[in-house]
């Protein structure tokens, strides 16, 4: 599937990891700096058609102002399904660690998602096919290069997912404020599968069902919640603080 990829850090990505599905890039003439020259000297050492437009072009193409002067062609990889997912969990040497989001539908919250779980060394991203949102050019330009290295699994049901993977050894933790115990209090040694809920409605009341434990964000402030993204990194970095721990 053909999409694009907005700046420099989506590009640089693709050029690092998965040249091979980068077909042109297009530059600004108005963007020049250091990290647009380097950016420049790769691809064209790739070999890779580089058209230099004017930024009013650019911003035509892009469809957005928000594209640092660089935008490519990218002939993005289908999502994963269930059995790629349980092919990579079944050769993992360490115990598993997987983000599901339950329904997020801004891109600008997915691919923020996306960037920290890879930073936290996720193994999988899993969310639904319907009611989500997918990976949008947006998604991949605010995931920094995330979105074309960390597995995007899209799944028809997930309530079945989640059962199975309980079914395969690993635990199911979601984030819900009705939970008896906060974030700090689990336990996540184990193959751990965090589950996120969308903005504003949480987890679906089915979603929450299935889930092995529920935990919350302790607020000691005046406001509820925290954005998804936001409370994806709190989660996981305890997980990644415990996990270090010796």
């Amino acid at each position: 599937m053909k999409t694009l990829l907005n700046g420099i850090h989506a590009v640089q990505s693709a050029l690092d990891s998965d040249v091979e599905n980068v077909i042109q890039i297009w530059i600004s003439v108005a963007k020049r700096n250091q990290r647009v020259e380097q950016l420049t000297q790769k691809a064209q050492k790739k070999g890779l058609m580089i058209h230099k437009v004017s930024q009013q072009q650019l911003d035509k193409i892009a469809k957005t102002r928000k594209h640092q002067g660089v935008v490519a062609e990218y002939n993005a990889p289908k999502s994963w399904d269930d059995n790629e997912l349980f092919d990579l969990l079944s050769a993992l040497e360490e115990p598993a660690l997987l983000l599901i989001l339950d329904g997020v539908t801004d891109p600008h919250n997915l691919g923020a998602c996306l960037r920290t779980a890879e930073g936290a060394g996720v193994h999988a991203v899993i969310a639904p096919k319907d009611k989500a949102v997918s990976l949008t050019p947006t998604a991949r330009k605010v995931a920094s290069g995330a979105a074309e290295t960390i597995p995007f699994v899209q799944v028809t049901n997930l309530v079945r997912t989640i059962d199975l993977l309980k079914n395969a050894g690993i635990w199911v933790t979601g984030t819900s404020d009705k939970a008896t115990q906060d974030v700090y209090t689990g336990d996540y040694k184990t193959p751990t599968a965090l589950v996120m809920g969308a903005e504003g409605k949480g987890l679906r009341r089915l979603t929450e069902a299935h889930c092995d434990y529920l935990i919350s964000i302790p607020m000691a402030g005046k406001v509820s919640s925290l954005n998804v993204s936001v409370a994806t990194g709190v989660c996981l970095y305890e997980v990644v603080r415990q996990r270090q721990l010796h």
